[in-house]
C-alpha cells in the first residue's frame, strides 16, 4: 500500500499530510467501522479528541487493523475541563488508556481558554516522558496565539483551525510561518457548505481534472502545505477523499483558488462567551 506523503514538523517529526477526522462520528460502533475502513484504505493518520467521546473505538480499530503501531499517526486533544497542570497530567493518561496506546503522536490544546499554560506544561512533561511525540494547539487566532504562546517553553508543532478555500486564515498563517508551525484544517470541505462545493471555479477545475469538487479543494489545501482531515462514514467517499495525489493544480489555478478567500469562517474563537458555551456543550467527565 502506498503511504500518503508526509511533512516535517518544527520538532523534526514527520506527519502524514492527510488524515481521517472522527468528529461527530458516534461511538456506537460507527467510529470503529469508519476508522478501520480508513486505515485499510491508506489513511494512516487518525484524528480524535476527548470531547469526541470515541477514543476507545479509535484505539480498537488501530489494534485490529494489523498495521504496525509505528506506522500510524494518532492525534487526540485535551478538553477544557482538564486544563491546568494536575488535571492535564491525569487526562493524558486517561486518553492513553482509552486509546490502548503507549504513546500518542500528537496531543493538542483543544480550545484555548482558561489555564492553558498549566496544561501546556503538563503536555511538555508528557512529551519528555515519551507519552506524546508532538504537542500543539487548536482554534488559536492571532489574538489568542499572542496571549499564550509567548509563555510556552516549547513552541507548538501545529495549530488545528477552521480552514477551507472560503476561509484561508492568511494573517494566522503568516504569524505561524515565522516559527514553522504547521496548520491543520478542520472542516477542510466547509462542513457541507454547498456554495463552496458548487463554486464555479471549483466545479470547472473538477471537470478539467476528472475529479469531484472535494478532491479539488483537498488538493488545493495540500499544495498550500495544509494538513487536512476529511471526514465521512461512507466507504466510497472515504476512498475518494484520499485520491488527491495523482494530479497537480497549476500556479495560476492555485492563485485563482486563493482569490476565493472571504476571510471569515463559521466559528469565531475570539467571540465573547465561547468558553462558557463549549463547557456547557461537552462534559467529558459525565461517565466518571
Amino acid at each position: 500500500m502506498t503511504k500518503t506523503p508526509t511533512i516535517k514538523l518544527n520538532d523534526g517529526n514527520e506527519i502524514p499530510t492527510i488524515g481521517f477526522g472522527t468528529y461527530q462520528i458516534p461511538s456506537d460502533g460507527s467510529t470503529y467501522r469508519a476508522v478501520l475502513e480508513a486505515l485499510q484504505l491508506g489513511y494512516w493518520h487518525i484524528d480524535t479528541a476527548v470531547a469526541y467521546f470515541n477514543e476507545a473505538e479509535v484505539g480498537q480499530a488501530i489494534a485490529d487493523s494489523g498495521i504496525p503501531r509505528d506506522q500510524i499517526w494518532v492525534t487526540s486533544k485535551l478538553w477544557l475541563q482538564d486544563f491546568g497542570y494536575e488535571a492535564a497530567k491525569k487526562a493524558i493518561d486517561v486518553s492513553l488508556k482509552k486509546l490502548g496506546l503507549a504513546y500518542m503522536d500528537l496531543y493538542l490544546i483543544h480550545q484555548p481558554y482558561g489555564d492553558v499554560p498549566g496544561a501546556w506544561r503538563a503536555m511538555e512533561e508528557a512529551q519528555q516522558a515519551g507519552k506524546i511525540r508532538s504537542i500543539g494547539v487548536s482554534n488559536m487566532t492571532p489574538k489568542i496565539w499572542q496571549k499564550f504562546v509567548p509563555q510556552f517553553e516549547t513552541l507548538p508543532a501545529v495549530n488545528q483551525v477552521e480552514f477551507n478555500p472560503y476561509f484561508q486564515q492568511q494573517p494566522l498563517r503568516k504569524l505561524m510561518a515565522a516559527s514553522d508551525v504547521k496548520l491543520e484544517a478542520w472542516a477542510p470541505l466547509g462542513q457541507g457548505n454547498q456554495s463552496l462545493i458548487n463554486d464555479p471555479v471549483i466545479v470547472a477545475l473538477a471537470k478539467k481534472y476528472g475529479k469531484d469538487a472535494g478532491q479539488i479543494i483537498l488538493r488545493f489545501e495540500n499544495q498550500l502545505g495544509v494538513i487536512v482531515f476529511p471526514k465521512s462514514v461512507h466507504a466510497a467517499r472515504i476512498k475518494s477523499n484520499l485520491a488527491i495525489f495523482d494530479f497537480e493544480l497549476t500556479p495560476a489555478e492555485m492563485t485563482t483558488l486563493i482569490g476565493l478567500d472571504k476571510g471569515k469562517g463559521m466559528h469565531d474563537p475570539d467571540a465573547d462567551g465561547v468558553r462558557e458555551m463549549l463547557l456547557a456543550a461537552f462534559d467529558v467527565h459525565a461517565d466518571d
